[in-house]
Parts: C-alpha cells; structure tokens; sequence
C-alpha cells in the first residue's frame, strides 16, 4: 500500500514494458514509477491478465518481465477457475495491482461475475496503488473506446467509476482514438477526461489528475473537455520526463 495512505491510480496509455537485448520485455520506467508510489523497498506486485483470457504464455511472459524488479510478484487468474482461495484477502494484502491491456469489455464481464470490481473499489479506498495498461487503464475510469467488439472501435462505458472521467489510450499510434473519443464527449456520450500517448501514463491522487508522466521525449497527454454542443477542447498537457535507468 502506499505509505502516504492516499488512493493512487497510474493509467498507462501504451509502454508498461520494453523489449530486453533477449527479445523478451522487461517493465518500462512507468512501471517503475508505479513501484515507487508504493513507497516500499520491496513492494508486493499483483498482476491480472484477465483481459488477455489469463493465458499460459502471457502469465508466464509476465513473471519473467517482473522478475527484474525488487518485488514480490503474484498473480490473479480466473481461468478456469481462481488461483487463490481468497480473492479479496490477497487483493488487499498488495502494494500494487497491475492490470493488462486486452478485451475491457471482457475483463469488465468476469469482473463482475468474480466481484472483483468491488473488491478494486475496496483495495483503492485502502491505499492500494491501481495501474493497468489500455484496458487496465480504461477500467478505472467511466469508459472510453475500445476494439473490444471488433477492429472498428466503439464507445465503452462500463468502467468501474472509481475516476469519474473518460480514458483515452493509444492516443497517438491508432488514428480511430482520438477523433472517436473527442466525438464521444462532444456528443455528451462519456464525460470529459484525459487521454494518453504511448510511453505515457496518467496519475491520479484520489480522483484529481495530478500529472502526465513519459519515458519518451515528445510524447503527451490531454485534457478533454466537451466545448458547447457538438463541441471538444482538446488542452496539451506536458508530461514529466522519466529517466530510463
């Protein structure tokens, strides 16, 4: 949990990882960044991929990956059942939740069969740190946009609320994102809210944006406000510069 007892939520639009020498991918300073607002020297990590249908390979993928961090790393499946006898108790032991990117609409779904959202809700209240990336990042908020349906992307307004905003992920590498998400809060279909590029992440103390942060020069991250009828106003934010070691 962090040591200052405020709820933190690190979304991350694109960039938890990075690819090692090896061809294998090792957490980005994002990832260290979220480690850091635990304030633990060896913070306890859980990490979900519900999203990705908790496969094998990626469960496996990502222990190699958190391996490189002074951490005391588990996990959370679903598939084809849960992994531990006490979702809860486990959830709000962690310093830190880490959610993977995949189908929202489907982490969302199971979720809400294994009451994992209330449990979120809970660990979040409790100081627990939430990060995610593009559907871990989307799950915090009110919604966004997804290719949760298909290669076309569509609105998705089943988050969990816990940010009281709209997300947008992949700002700057997929062209459907930003001009569908500014048409969403134009049309009063999603709140206002902030959006993301790759190599960037989005902090929150409590529910008030704090600051961008990035790994990468040039990168950003935006306030997206509904500006009259039909209208958005689309305000650059610049993010902190993350060193890479």
């Amino acid at each position: 949990m962090s040591t200052d007892g405020q709820p933190h939520i690190l979304a991350i639009g694109g960039g938890s990882f990075v690819r090692d020498d090896r061809g294998g991918i090792t957490p980005s300073p994002l990832l260290r960044y979220a480690c850091d607002l635990t304030g633990q020297d060896r913070p306890r990590l859980c990490f979900l991929t519900t999203a990705m249908g908790d496969s094998a390979e990626i469960v496996s993928r990502f222990y190699a990956a958190f391996s490189t961090l002074d951490a005391e790393v588990s996990h959370l499946a679903v598939f084809p059942m849960p992994n531990v006898a006490d979702m809860r108790e486990h959830l709000l032991s962690q310093d830190l939740i880490y959610v993977s990117g995949g189908s929202v609409a489907n982490l969302m779904a199971l979720w809400q069969v294994h009451g994992i959202g209330e449990i979120m809700r809970e660990a979040w209240h409790e100081g627990v740190v939430l990060s995610g990336q593009s559907a871990g990042a989307l799950c915090w908020h009110m919604g966004g946009n997804t290719d949760s349906y298909g290669p076309e992307l569509q609105a998705f307004t089943g988050g969990l609320g816990l940010l009281p905003y709209s997300c947008g992920v992949h700002y700057d590498s997929e062209p459907q994102r930003r001009p569908l998400l500014q048409r969403l809060v134009g049309e009063g279909a999603l709140p206002g809210g902030y959006a993301a590029d790759e190599d960037t992440a989005l902090h929150y103390v409590g529910t008030e944006f704090v600051q961008a942060v990035t790994f990468t020069d040039g990168k950003g991250a935006y306030r997206i406000d509904a500006d009259g009828p039909g209208r958005v106003k689309e305000t650059p934010i610049d993010p902190r510069l993350l060193t890479r070691d």
